[in-house]
């Protein structure tokens, strides 16, 4: 890490999280993921840039968990302000979400933690990821669900600063 191997980590997902859905259509994995994933995104309007400051208040060491890999830092974190931050190594994600299965970040971003306290803001965690890092992880962790047609509010931000304050 850069040198915050002591914090606590926050784990950003982009879709449905910082960029919230809000009714927009959602490209199919062939016709537009490309365009999805590029600064001429016409969804990316919908961030909240002041999301930037407030993640940079929270204390603790944000990095990347979502499937834009290396394009959030191109794109979304100059949008809020926000330095390159690292990206979790994740697998491939699946062509169809499946709500009765193991979400397909959850492995990865346990084994990425290696036992320190954790924050994973996500709009598909489930109580089966919940009941599995319970399981598999050390450390305190806060799986926390995102609405995803608003995305992040502030009464989120409430809820990471209360929990990283006990961590």
């Amino acid at each position: 890490m850069t040198g915050h191997e002591g914090r606590p980590l926050l784990f950003l997902d982009v879709d449905g999280t910082l960029l919230p859905y809000g009714g927009a259509r959602l490209p199919s994995a062939a016709e537009e993921w490309v365009d999805w994933q590029h600064s001429s995104n016409p969804q990316l309007a919908r961030i909240d840039r002041a999301h930037g400051p407030r993640l940079l208040r929270l204390p603790c060491a944000l990095m990347w968990a979502t499937a834009w890999m290396d394009d959030a830092n191109e794109v979304i974190a100059p949008l809020l302000g926000l330095p390159s931050l690292p990206v979790v190594e994740l697998p491939e994600a699946p062509e169809e979400d499946r709500a009765d299965l193991l979400h397909w970040k959850t492995r990865a971003l346990v084994r990425t933690a290696a036992g320190r306290p954790f924050i994973w803001a996500d709009d598909e965690i489930t109580d089966l990821d919940r009941a599995w890092v319970s399981r598999h992880h050390r450390g305190r962790a806060l799986l926390h669900r995102v609405e995803a047609r608003v995305g992040l509010t502030p009464a989120d931000f409430t809820v990471f600063q209360g929990w990283l304050g006990g961590a």
